[in-house]
């Protein structure tokens, strides 16, 4: 069933869409993240102009945080806090990163940087989560160190101002979270992804935020600074499609909840090296895309 798209000016398969968005759900549920980092470059490959398919993509991480979100808050597992503190911090990024996407956008850039950021991202993502993965599951051993990891990051542990985060059991300054928001609101913005696979690693690690935590408060985050990020489009770039986004939204939004679920039954060690798997093969189609020529540039075809 094919339906007209008016901003990007084409027609796509409804049913492929809806299967797209209940895919990048299920990832949203099972590792907290956005899942723009997989739909938009899927959506430039199927042909979705870049522009088009970074400011849809937003609308429909915003649905799949909603669902995600709601799960984990009814287990408990959302610091309010710390998510209002990083918030505030997206809300700051994703203003900045609307100017840099208008200034690309008038120099007719826009698509390479797009192109080149994901082949970067997509590559430095899948590399790390094939390598978790595998030292997870035994396949490559590493030794034991003999000093204890500190809780946080000692960078973090020197900040000023510290704050007391219950839920989370810490006691950090809010310098650090809202570095990392305003970060994750650049990267909304720009390239379309919600930031999840930068956020939850920086959150174990820097922040010394427990697991329990840090999936739902991350999607709750995403979730604020998608919603403004897609507002931001809709007012600035223009290049929200609103039928392609209702698309992705059906299948994401149920998608998610089947993703929270299958957190609980299945080894979440085989997600990711399944997972790593698929976002490097993501990110060698798109840098494919960028280096190989055609034999002609420019050509004539006779219908």
């Amino acid at each position: 069933m094919d339906v007209y798209l008016p901003i990007a000016g084409q027609s796509v398969n409804a049913l492929l869409i809806v299967l797209l968005g209940f895919l990048v759900g299920v990832l949203s549920g099972m590792f907290g993240v956005g899942g723009g980092f997989l739909t938009t470059p899927l959506l430039i490959f199927y042909g979705i102009p870049p522009t088009v398919a970074v400011a849809s993509a937003t609308t429909q991480i915003t649905g799949a945080s909603v669902s995600g979100a709601m799960v984990h808050m009814r287990r408990g597992g959302v610091d309010l806090k710390m998510g209002g503190v990083m918030i505030v911090g997206g809300l700051a990024g994703s203003f900045v990163g609307a100017a840099l996407f208008r200034l690309l956008q008038s120099t007719g850039q826009i698509d390479v940087v797009i192109g080149f950021l994901y082949v970067l991202i997509l590559g430095w993502i899948g590399i790390l989560m094939l390598l978790d993965s595998l030292k997870s599951l035994g396949y490559i051993r590493v030794p034991e160190p003999n000093a204890r990891r500190p809780r946080h990051n000692r960078w973090v542990a020197s900040l000023p101002y510290r704050w007391r985060f219950h839920s989370s059991g810490i006691y950090i300054s809010p310098v650090a979270p809202l570095a990392l928001g305003f970060l994750a609101g650049i990267l909304t913005v720009f390239l379309g992804i919600g930031g999840g696979f930068i956020l939850i690693p920086a959150m174990i690690y820097l922040l010394g935020m427990p697991a329990r935590v840090v999936i739902g408060t991350s999607l709750i985050m995403i979730l604020a600074v998608s919603a403004a990020t897609t507002m931001v489009h809709a007012l600035t770039t223009r290049a929200v499609d609103i039928v392609l986004a209702g698309l992705l939204l059906v299948g994401g939004v149920v998608g998610a909840q089947y993703g929270a679920l299958l957190t609980l039954r299945i080894k979440p060690d085989l997600l990711r090296l399944a997972l790593g798997i698929i976002i490097l093969l993501v990110a060698l189609r798109m840098l494919l895309g960028l280096a190989w020529h055609p034999d002609e540039i420019f050509s004539i075809e006779y219908l």
